[in-house]
């Protein structure tokens, strides 16, 4: 290592001492060539002597100017060119000389930004990998708003980047900090900015909707000039090494408790770097006095999307599939999605509303849309009986696997399955079916017998089957049930006159 000290003899022997640099090399212990660039470095350029001549000079003019002209064309082209005009050199030396020709652009120097408090606030999106929900994959990324001059963030994260995500995380940003400021700054996004041409820009409709309902200002920075943004993308990168690294969770909902907490935290009680004597959070008491007053009513964002019903009573959203009742197929409906829940409407009319779910390629069903497809549509009834019995009871589905799998009648099973679903229903049926599958019995007649024990085990009758005429005049007939007194009036009559004789 060139220390300080051992400069400084060097120097001493070659000024004072009048040694040649191989003396000095030899009796200070390091190589020639490091000796003669101290003394380079320190104004002696006489010890390195010229250069040897090279292959290359009689073409560096050429090199120059061909770099002047175009400064990004690669040196694979340039030593073509060269090659071509008589070079007989190598390729591997020849990189390293273009590389020292290339020009190079000035150093630009940045003014250091300062803002007033609550005048302007920093968003971007940060992608933090996929999570595996069921059997599918979700791309999971963060949602940070930073406030320019207190520093304080917000973090949510979500299922990929939609616009509807980068809405919903503006509203809990806002609600967060208990203002909006009145600049909000974005690169040049598509949730933000549509088209841009020079100064010529086209904001999402959405967005200018939604920032016209807060009233702030959308901004976005000039094309490749994330240092206009720095705030957020720092605080990203302080994301992912305070917070997101070595994190586990359960879901989603999990992690966004642990990023407020950071938030309102680790992240709060980090200097200020625009003060070091206060913290985040006391920059930022100072500042929320300046933010500007939420809305009396908050912005309504659902996502809204035109679906077209198939041949089955189905839509497709969001790489699952979810029911509607079985008369509006063939037809073309519309999904308004929060984050939770998903609704079908036709017109002004909900026809369904189910639980969102972020798993891939799951059929969500509700009972009654299958039950009345059933109703209406016997000859299908051995391969919806399958979706209903899963559907209200899923074991079943494992228990027909097995039984087909040992060559087992699926149609009957299934038939028989359905009939003690309807004489018994949903939750013996459940523990029926768990306990077969517990003693490796995958058959009707096990579930049966299980029903049956369990009903004498609570002292009560096991139910009887009606069967009712395929007439359906007949199903709405009123019997109404005669008083059985005079049967026994009857009876007392027989009674009497067995006295008699």
């Amino acid at each position: 290592m060139m220390t300080p000290e051992l400069q400084a003899q060097i120097l001493r022997l070659y000024r004072s001492e009048k040694w040649p640099v191989h003396t000095i090399a030899r009796q200070v212990g390091v190589h020639h060539g490091t000796v003669k660039r101290v003394l380079w470095q320190a104004g002696h350029p006489e010890v390195v002597g010229s250069p040897r001549p090279r292959l290359v000079d009689p073409y560096l003019p050429f090199i120059r100017e061909t770099l002047a002209r175009y400064p990004g064309l690669c040196a694979s082209r340039v030593y073509q060119m060269v090659k071509e005009r008589g070079y007989r050199g190598g390729p591997d030396h020849f990189r390293a000389v273009v590389a020292c020709e290339r020009p190079r652009p000035p150093a630009e120097a940045f003014l250091r930004l300062q803002t007033l408090p609550g005048e302007q606030g920093q968003v971007d999106w940060g992608h933090f990998g996929h999570v595996q929900i069921g059997a599918g994959q979700r791309a999971l990324s963060g949602f940070v708003m930073v406030l320019s001059h207190s520093r304080h963030l917000y973090l949510e994260f979500f299922y990929g980047q939609k616009q509807s995500a980068f809405l919903w995380g503006h509203q809990g940003a806002f609600d967060f900090f208990g203002g909006v400021p009145r600049v909000v700054l974005y690169d040049n996004l598509k949730s933000a900015v549509l088209e841009r041409q020079g100064e010529a820009i086209r904001f999402h409709p959405q967005m200018l909707r939604f920032a016209a309902h807060y009233g702030y200002e959308v901004r976005p920075v000039a094309v490749a000039r994330g240092n206009q943004k720095g705030r957020v993308e720092r605080a990203i990168q302080y994301i992912r090494t305070a917070f997101f690294a070595a994190r586990t969770f359960r879901d989603v909902q999990d992690l966004n408790e642990q990023a407020r907490a950071f938030c309102l935290g680790l992240a709060a009680q980090r200097k200020c770097p625009a003060d070091k004597t206060l913290t985040v959070a006391q920059a930022f008491e100072q500042e929320q006095r300046h933010l500007l007053p939420l809305p009396d009513v908050p912005y309504a964002e659902e996502e809204c999307v035109e679906v077209h019903v198939g041949k089955t009573p189905y839509v497709r959203f969001d790489k699952n599939d979810y029911s509607v009742p079985h008369d509006r197929v063939r037809r073309t409906l519309v999904v308004r999605a929060s984050r939770n829940t998903v609704r079908i409407l036709e017109g002004t009319q909900v026809l369904a509303q189910h639980a969102r779910s972020y798993d891939q390629g799951r059929q969500v069903e509700e009972a009654a849309h299958i039950q009345a497809l059933l109703e209406h549509k016997q000859q299908a009834q051995m391969h919806r009986g399958v979706s209903y019995l899963s559907l209200m009871v899923p074991q079943t589905k494992e228990l027909l696997v097995q039984l087909a799998q040992r060559g087992g009648p699926l149609a009957s099973a299934t038939a028989a399955l359905l009939r003690l679903l309807a004489h018994y229903g949903q939750a013996e049926m459940q523990l029926a079916v768990a306990e077969a599958l517990s003693h490796a019995v995958p058959h009707p007649n096990a579930v049966r017998h299980v029903l049956e024990r369990r009903c004498r085990e609570r002292q009560q009758p096991p139910p009887l089957p009606v069967g009712l005429p395929p007439d359906s005049r007949l199903h709405r007939i009123a019997v109404v049930p005669h008083d059985l007194a005079t049967y026994d009036a009857l009876t007392q009559e027989d009674l009497d006159v067995d006295k008699i004789f």
